[in-house]
């Protein structure tokens, strides 16, 4: 594991940068302060004890010369203050302390200190290789310093089983501060994905708007700029005409801004407070019917032939049907205005659902072509593509066929 600063008991707050060491916390703080009062504090009780004029129970276990005793402590209270640093240099510190316990009674604290810190922060080969040290030189105390009353075997022992248990101790600290890292990097990764999911469906929302604005949009203005442009080249056409076709002008404006409106409605919040605006339910192609009627109504010339049940056409398959319907009368009306378009539907459940746009090729361009994107036609293979069929377009015999083939399932 890489080189991550924890606080003893919990894990800290992790500096902004990778590699930088952590921040300590209110609880480091408190945690560091009592470690630190313990080992150095010790060190100061035991050496004074070891200086006494009076013969101590410390005294008794460990005769030392008074020499000995002074650079115990002073070397002991050298580490005690390591203590305040022992998060950023925990082998340092233990080693340090190791090396002081092959002679020193004052380090006892503090090295028990330094074991438990380096099996909380190093890994286990590390731990491993400074445990044996640390009973190579509780070995070496016990011949350097003997006990009176206990053989070299059992103060052996002893410190041996205080290393493995503070070493068993501080691996339990350490797994359980990694486990919990690593439900904070799935919460975080959790929560990452989840925004992620989040701006996809937001960003396929939009997709499927601009298709519908186009689908919808292109529809109705084509209708109001072909009437524009028939009251401008028609200036003295009856009164009648001219009042007629202003009428289909203004409802085809008016239409579009209400389509507009209910399709973009889905990215407003919806007034304050209330709910969102909703959403206009999208067509189907029982409005088949309907739709060749208003471009008829706007002077458009269509046949439509239909062969199948509309109303018993799965809804999607409906909207995607209607909308190729709506796209190829409005490609018809830009680019051969005045022929007659031919609209067939048919099939049956279990069977492709078969939607055909026909109108003949135009014997010379418009005077004024209606503007256009040139996307209409790769928006309704598209669309013809995610509802798990296909459609093919293009010029054959004198006319411009649209041929597109949907799936219609068994319901």
């Amino acid at each position: 594991m890489g080189h991550v600063e924890f606080s003893w008991l919990l894990p800290a707050t992790l500096s902004a940068e990778p590699h930088a060491p952590a921040r300590r916390s209110t609880r480091d703080w408190v945690v560091d302060g009592l470690c630190f009062v313990l080992g150095f504090g010790f060190t100061v009780l035991a050496t004074v004890d070891l200086l006494g004029p009076h013969p101590t129970v410390v005294q008794e276990w460990h005769p030392t010369p008074h020499w000995l005793v002074l650079l115990d402590g002073v070397l002991s209270g050298l580490a005690g203050l390591g203590l305040w640093w022992r998060r950023r240099f925990p082998l340092a510190l233990g080693i340090f302390c190791v090396a002081l316990s092959t002679f020193s009674v004052a380090i006892a604290l503090t090295g028990f200190i330094a074991i438990l810190t380096v099996a909380v922060h190093c890994r286990f080969a590390v731990l491993a290789g400074f445990a044996g040290l640390a009973a190579l030189a509780n070995g070496a105390f016990a011949v350097i310093r003997p006990e009176k009353g206990n053989s070299v075997l059992e103060t052996v022992g002893w410190g041996v089983a205080f290393v493995v248990i503070l070493a068993l101790w501080g691996m339990v600290v350490r797994a359980r501060r990694e486990l919990v890292v690593s439900w904070r990097d799935r919460a975080a990764r959790a929560e990452s994905e989840q925004r992620l999911r989040v701006e996809q469906a937001r960003a396929l929302e939009r997709t499927r708007i601009a298709r519908e604005m186009h689908d919808v949009l292109a529809h109705r203005i084509s209708m109001l700029s072909l009437h524009a442009g028939a009251l401008e080249f028609r200036p003295g056409a009856p009164p009648e005409e001219i009042a007629g076709a202003a009428a289909v002008v203004r409802a085809s404006a008016h239409q579009a801004m209400q389509d507009l409106r209910a399709v973009i409605g889905v990215l407003r919040d919806g007034p304050a407070g209330g709910d969102p605006t909703p959403e206009k339910p999208q067509p189907t192609l029982t409005a088949l019917p309907a739709l060749v009627e208003e471009a008829r109504s706007a002077g458009d010339k269509v046949n439509l032939e239909v062969t199948a049940d509309l109303g018993e056409v799965p809804a999607g398959v409906g909207r995607a049907a209607y909308r190729i319907v709506q796209e190829g009368l409005t490609n018809a009306r830009k680019h051969a205005p005045g022929t007659v378009a031919g609209v067939r539907v048919g099939g049956a459940a279990g069977a492709d659902l078969t939607i055909e746009v026909v109108n003949p090729l135009p014997v010379a361009a418009p005077v004024k072509p209606l503007p256009g994107t040139g996307l209409g036609l790769i928006g309704l293979t598209e669309r013809a593509t995610l509802a798990g069929g296909h459609l093919a377009h293009g010029p054959t015999a004198g006319e411009f066929r649209l041929i597109a083939r949907l799936p219609w399932e068994v319901s």
